[in-house]
């Protein structure tokens, strides 16, 4: 068993650098044009959007691929998280684990055992956390 969550991204992070090398052609040639029309601040007030741009887009793609990765192997659960490219990975004792819902207000799903705790859940709707955490337990049973 497997369950795959990742973040909705309509861009990848390629796409998004290929847009935002485009963007740099286009702006800084109307900036360049403007320089030798003798209007010499356009260039510098393209160049720092440009950069305010490129930061915002980097800061998306390093989050584009965030995702969680729960996978019941060899008697074991396994929770891989990853965000802005690092990965936590925990595993659990399956005949040990506790999967509980947070509460029924739409928090993160908690599993604990074996002294270790992780919460799950987080790209996915509120209003479905709870089938997932139904979902694992009735995985974890073998049912």
């Amino acid at each position: 068993m497997e369950w795959s969550l990742k973040r909705n991204c309509s861009v990848t992070p390629a796409q998004l650098g290929w847009l935002y090398a485009s963007m740099c052609v286009v702006s800084l040639g109307v900036a360049g044009f403007f320089w030798l029309q003798g209007a010499t601040l356009v260039l510098p007030f393209a160049a720092l959007e440009l950069i305010a741009v490129g930061s915002a887009f980097l800061v998306y793609a390093r989050h584009a691929t965030d995702g969680e990765r729960i996978r019941l192997l060899e008697g074991r659960l396994v929770v891989e998280l990853e965000t802005a490219g690092k990965t936590q990975r925990c595993e659990f004792a399956r005949e040990w684990v506790r999967v509980e819902p947070r509460g029924d207000d739409g928090q993160m799903i908690e599993v604990r055992g074996g002294g270790q705790s992780v919460r799950v859940g987080r790209f996915l709707r509120p209003d479905l956390r709870p089938v997932l955490a139904r979902e694992i337990r009735l995985a974890l049973r073998g049912v």
